[in-house]
């Protein structure tokens, strides 16, 4: 009999500046509404489908964040407003990134998305360039499309509503759209319950991770890296932060018991990073199984377990059964992801006929079976989101064949890792765990890199930062008398804590460095570092000049775009959109970027364009003029063709200008 182990991981950042009270990402509502919903559904489809659920707390809180306290997100911020009462920068932000999603998979399978699409011409024009073929009917649409693509293909089928709107397909109406708004909100205050649901009645496993989802490993000793890179080059400080690693896990074990109604047996390392000195921290907050990759239980065993040329595992028989690892009267259970299965899930199958691939997936752990001397262990384990946007349809034909055939085969029992541990405790014990993750069986995404190194770096001169005023505080609150002085105090020193964890997480270190890219790169780095500055500006302080500048080398500045035809503007003290649409733009910055803390000017954008007869040049401020131009004598706008050409103005911030 084969023991089929699935866990899904389950897995956002934290996105929020709860400092500034925004949130630039719609992940954690896109994929709530679609992957972590879908999922669940899928699962009552099947209830002989017994399977782990591994949830992030930075997810879980999240959540909450939307239904408990009325969070938001830029993307629905944008999505609410009314399409006619759309500014400029809302039409641009729509262009730039409600097409956000797989094209072949989610936007051409809906002729009205798909005629946005096209119309858009992404990659080929600006949103600029675009904005003038789109009326606001247009950009309505589009506001409901992208959300639309993203509910799951499940919720469609238990609501009709969601179905009439999608079959209507074009010229939406407001209160439509509002509906849509609304029902993603419904569909994540189902996802907790729904999970501790499946909880209760047996099905599913539920797992956590450390709370927002950091590299272990790196918190405990980043020389841990060594063992599988041993030239890497380490950040300044290489020691590790051992409470904050303490922090993470004993918050995800308390809010994970809080939530779901029990304690967590098992934990998904972030990232499947795992190192032996961090497994008694993890016992003592009654964790009692990791997983991690089949390549750190290579790495643990000197390739006794391995893969040949071909891919096919040498002795087998060890690969496909749990371990212990810890220290004596403190180990745990450890399991290991078969590699190829869960890539094959994550990766390949996606271009094959889902009912094939599920035969195929079926086939494979059968010859696993044939291969071993005992009934095998066959972890599956990849995220549970990411993948899908990449099957058609949302892989539901394909996890509906998959789920079908793993929970009726007469050979096939689908576990859940905590149970079958219990059932079959490791006979095995590895006697020492390699410090390694599920990619490559190292830490090169998170750390070595020239930016991976610069961020550790400023994470630990915040942290330091914070330390010595944490010292200073305490003679402060010596002498303070009141109470609510005190409570102040210490409640800024809480959320600069905040920050620092918040800063900590897998994520951030992600884009840096050479090995992954996106297009919201810019905005990774830029939320890494207002994290930091955040914990300064906590405590009253400045931050240093370094974390208004980029760290990854990606980031370059925007340039001016010249006038695309003849404006045709009414000077009448209304600045009226469209009137500007087919203007020149230069945007007023400095060399770091938009994003940049640096101080400049009150001048934000110049527009400029001509008709038969006249220039025309408009000026936006980043507050009303008159209070931006207050103070200013004279308002100066050279030329360099024809060369000495000026326009001045005299006392600009003044009455009737």
């Amino acid at each position: 009999m084969i023991a089929l182990a699935f866990l899904w991981h389950q897995h956002q950042p934290y996105y929020p500046d709860d400092v500034a009270g925004e949130n630039p990402m719609p992940w954690v509502r896109l994929h709530g509404v679609k992957d972590y919903y879908g999922m669940a559904l899928h699962l009552l489809e099947y209830p002989e489908m017994a399977c782990t659920i591994n949830l992030v707390p930075s997810l879980l809180a999240q959540l909450r964040a939307y239904t408990e306290r009325g969070a938001t997100d830029r993307f629905l911020q944008v999505s609410r407003k009314p399409a006619d009462g759309l500014d400029e920068a809302d039409c641009l932000f729509l262009l730039d990134h409600f097409f956000m999603a797989n094209p072949e998979t989610m936007i051409r399978p809906f002729p009205r998305y798909a005629e946005l699409y096209a119309r858009r011409g992404v990659g080929r024009n600006s949103a600029a360039e675009a904005l003038r073929r789109f009326s606001p009917r247009d950009l309505r649409d589009l506001q409901v499309w992208f959300n639309l693509a993203w509910v799951h293909p499940l919720a469609f089928e238990g609501e009709a509503g969601l179905r009439e709107l999608r079959d209507k397909g074009r010229h939406f109406e407001e209160n439509e759209k509002a509906w849509l708004l609304d029902k993603h909100l419904e569909i994540l205050r189902e996802i907790i319950p729904l999970h501790r649901r499946l909880q209760e009645n047996g099905q599913v496993e539920l797992t956590t991770t450390p709370y927002f989802h950091p590299i272990l490993p790196l918190l405990f000793d980043k020389k841990l890296a060594r063992e599988a890179m041993p030239e890497v080059r380490l950040p300044r400080h290489t020691g590790g932060y051992l409470e904050d690693a303490a922090v993470h896990v004993k918050r995800a074990v308390e809010e994970h018991a809080r939530l779901f109604g029990r304690a967590p047996r098992g934990l998904w390392p972030a990232e499947g990073s795992v190192c032996q000195p961090m497994l008694p921290l993890l016992w003592e907050h009654g964790v009692r199984w990791i997983a991690t990759d089949e390549e750190v239980l290579s790495a643990s065993t000197q390739g006794f377990v391995s893969r040949d040329p071909r891919g096919y595992v040498r002795n087998p028989d060890a690969m496909y059964r749990p371990y212990r690892v810890g220290e004596p009267g403190k180990q745990l259970g450890i399991v290991f992801r078969d590699h190829a299965l869960s890539d094959a899930i994550g990766f390949h199958y996606q271009r094959s006929d889902p009912v094939a691939a599920a035969d195929d997936f079926v086939g494979k752990l059968r010859a696993i079976a044939a291969a071993v001397e005992e009934n095998p262990l066959v972890p599956v384990i990849l995220d549970g989101e990411n993948c899908w946007e990449h099957y058609p349809g949302g892989g539901v034909q394909f996890l509906r064949a998959l789920y079908e055939r793993c929970s009726r085969a007469d050979d096939v029992r689908p576990v859940k890792v905590g149970d079958y541990l219990e059932e079959n405790p490791p006979r095995d014990s590895l006697p020492h765990l390699f410090a390694g993750s599920w990619i490559n069986h190292n830490f090169a995404i998170w750390v070595g890199h020239e930016e991976d190194n610069t961020a550790w770096d400023a994470l630990h001169q915040a942290r330091e930062h914070l330390l010595r005023r944490i010292a200073d505080c305490r003679l402060q609150i010596a002498d303070l008398s009141g109470q609510s002085a005190i409570c102040n105090l210490q409640s800024a020193i809480d959320r600069a804590w905040e920050e620092i964890y918040i800063a900590e997480g897998s994520d951030w270190f992600w884009w840096y460095g050479d090995d992954h890219s996106s297009a919201q790169d810019a905005l990774f780095d830029y939320l890494f570092r207002k994290h930091l500055q955040n914990v300064y500006l906590l405590l009253g302080d400045e931050p240093p000049a370094d974390l208004a500048r980029p760290i990854s080398r990606r980031a370059v500045r925007a340039i001016y775009t010249l006038p695309r035809t003849f404006l045709d503007v009414k000077i009448d003290g209304r600045r009226t959109f469209f009137e500007w649409v087919s203007a020149g733009r230069y945007t007023c910055q400095n060399e770091r970027g938009t994003m940049a803390m640096a101080a400049r000017g009150p001048l934000r954008d110049l527009y400029f364009g001509f008709d038969v007869k006249r220039l025309f040049l408009r000026l936006d401020f980043d507050r009303p003029a008159r209070e931006a131009l207050t103070g200013f004598d004279q308002l100066r706008i050279g030329f360099a063709e024809p060369a000495g050409c000026e326009v001045l103005l005299d006392n600009p911030g003044g009455a009737g200008e």
